[in-house]
C-alpha cells in the first residue's frame, strides 16, 4: 500500500501563537465625530468630548439667543491648534435630522457645531448634550436660578397671575427668587402691605427700583457665575433691570465679553425698553426672543418675552400640592397623621389635614380643575399608551441609531375602491332616508296647487 504524502503543517504549527489585544469600544463621542453619517443616539451625549476629538471643521459652544431659525452660539472648546476662536460666536442652523426625530434645541443648551467656517463664522448644530435642567416657559435649559419680576405698579400686581407663576417656578425645581420693582412708585405702607402677603404665602420677596438704582446689590450677589432666567409679565421692567445690572459690572474693553458684545450688538448688547401702554395699564410686549447676554464671571443673564398666563402643561395633579407652601407647611405641621389616602387631592375628602382657611385656597382650587380637564383631553386624544416619534434600530459596531417613525397610512392617498364604495354609500343612505322622500311629496303636492 503506497504511503500517502505527509500534509503540509498547518499555519498555526509553523507560526508561534500570538495573544492579541483588542482595543477597547470607542466611546459614542468618538464615534459621532468621526463617523458624520451615524445618526444619533436616543439619548443627547452626558458630557462634552475632549478637544482633541474634535475635527477641526467643529466645536463645542453655548446657544446664547435664537430668532427665526438661526441661532447664536458662542464656542466653548475647538480641536488644537484653533484655540483663538474660543469665545467667538457662530451663526449656526440647526441639522435637519434633530428636527425629524423632535429634539429640540433650546438656548442655554451645550451643543456640538459641524461644518464650521472659521471665516465667516457659521456651522450647523449637529447635537445636543445632556441637560441639567429645562424650564419650560420661556425654553430654555441649563438654568441655575429664575428671578421671578413683578412691579407694585404699572402694572399692579395681580394674586392670580403671581400664583401662577410662582406655581411654575415651584414646578420647576429650579432656585428662585422674587423680586418687585417700581418701589418709587407706591408708599412704604404698600410695600408692608405686600411683603406681610407674601410672607404669609410663604415667600421673602426682595424690593427694588431700577429706576432709581437702589436695592441691586442683595440682586447682584446672587448672580455671581450663574445662568439666570429673567420672567415675568410684559411691563414689568424686565429688559431694564438686565440693563443696569451689566451696567453695574464695568466690563473692561480687554475682556472677551466686551469684544463679543461689541461685534454683535444685535444680539448681545444693551436690550430695547418699552413702556405701559396709558389704555390698559399693563405692559407692551417689546422683548421678542430669548437670549443669554454674558456678564463677568462667566454668568449669563436671559431677557425674555413677557406672558402673563405660564401653561403649566408639564404640572400634574399629584404634583400640584407641592407648589405651595401653605399645604407644605400643614402637612409638616401634621407628619404624624398625614391624609388618611395617599392621592389625597386636598379638598375637603376624608380625613384631610389640609384646611381650607388659607387665602390661595381658590387658585389651587381653580387650577386643579384646570390640571384635570387637561389631562382629561390628553387621555381621549392620545390615550395611556402613545408611540414615540423616534425609532431605534442597532448599526454599525452596536450602535443605536435614532430615526423618525413615520405616521402610518396618514400620509397614504385614499384608493380609488374605497373613495367610490364610500360614495355609493352615501347616496343609497340618501335615497333610503324617508324624511328626504317626505320634503320631496311635499313640495311636489304644493306645485301643483
Amino acid at each position: 500500500m503506497p504511503l500517502l504524502p505527509a500534509p503540509p503543517p498547518s499555519t498555526a504549527t509553523l507560526m508561534p501563537r500570538l495573544h492579541l489585544r483588542l482595543p477597547p469600544p470607542l466611546p459614542h463621542s468618538f464615534l459621532l465625530l468621526r463617523h458624520p453619517r451615524l445618526l444619533l443616539l436616543p439619548a443627547a451625549a452626558a458630557a462634552s468630548p475632549p478637544p482633541d476629538a474634535l475635527l477641526p471643521s467643529q466645536a463645542t459652544g453655548l446657544v446664547a439667543a435664537s430668532q427665526a431659525n438661526f441661532m447664536r452660539v458662542i464656542v466653548a472648546s475647538t480641536a488644537p491648534g484653533l484655540e483663538q476662536h474660543q469665545g467667538a460666536d457662530l451663526l449656526c442652523v440647526v441639522r435637519a435630522l434633530l428636527k425629524k426625530i423632535r429634539r429640540r434645541v433650546l438656548v442655554g443648551d451645550r451643543v456640538l457645531v459641524g461644518a464650521v467656517d472659521w471665516t465667516d463664522r457659521r456651522g450647523m448644530i449637529e447635537d445636543v448634550f445632556e441637560r441639567r435642567s429645562e424650564v419650560a416657559d420661556p425654553p430654555v435649559a441649563n438654568v441655575d436660578r429664575l428671578v421671578l419680576l413683578f412691579s407694585l405698579d404699572q402694572p399692579q400686581p395681580e394674586p392670580a397671575t403671581l400664583t401662577r407663576f410662582l406655581v411654575d417656578a415651584e414646578s420647576a425645581g429650579i432656585p428662585f427668587v422674587l423680586v418687585f420693582n417700581k418701589v418709587e412708585l407706591v408708599d412704604q405702607q404698600t410695600i408692608s402691605y405686600w411683603r406681610d402677603r407674601l410672607k404669609s404665602w410663604g415667600y421673602d420677596p426682595l424690593f427694588l427700583s431700577v429706576n432709581q438704582n437702589s436695592g441691586l446689590g442683595a440682586l447682584e450677589e446672587m448672580l455671581e457665575g450663574q445662568t439666570t432666567v429673567v420672567v415675568g409679565p410684559s411691563g414689568v421692567g424686565k429688559s431694564s433691570l438686565i440693563n443696569a445690572l451689566r451696567c453695574n459690572q464695568n466690563i473692561s474693553e480687554e475682556d472677551p465679553i466686551h469684544q463679543l458684545v461689541e461685534q454683535n450688538s444685535k444680539w448681545f448688547g444693551e436690550q430695547r425698553v418699552g413702556t405701559v401702554s396709558k389704555k390698559s395699564g399693563k405692559g407692551k410686549h417689546t422683548t421678542r426672543h430669548v437670549s443669554l447676554l454674558p456678564i463677568v464671571d462667566g454668568g449669563f443673564l436671559a431677557d425674555t418675552p413677557g406672558f402673563n398666563q405660564p401653561s403649566l402643561m408639564k404640572l400634574t395633579k399629584q404634583g400640584l400640592a407641592e407648589t405651595f407652601p401653605e399645604i407644605r407647611r400643614m402637612l409638616e405641621e401634621n407628619e404624624p397623621s398625614q391624609c388618611l389616602f395617599n392621592d389625597c387631592a386636598h379638598i375637603g375628602e376624608r380625613g384631610c389635614v389640609v384646611k381650607g382657611d388659607w387665602e390661595r385656597y381658590p387658585y389651587y382650587l381653580q387650577l386643579l380643575d384646570e390640571i384635570k380637564v387637561r389631562e382629561s383631553f390628553q387621555l381621549r386624544t392620545f390615550g395611556t399608551k402613545r408611540e414615540s416619534d423616534v425609532r431605534y434600530k442597532t448599526g454599525t459596531m452596536g450602535v443605536k441609531q435614532a430615526e423618525p417613525r413615520l405616521q402610518l397610512k396618514k400620509h397614504r392617498r385614499v384608493s380609488r375602491k374605497r373613495l367610490n364604495q364610500s360614495l355609493l354609500d352615501d347616496i343609497d343612505a340618501e335615497m333610503d332616508d324617508p324624511d328626504d322622500d317626505y320634503q320631496f311629496g311635499v313640495s311636489r303636492r304644493a306645485g301643483k296647487r
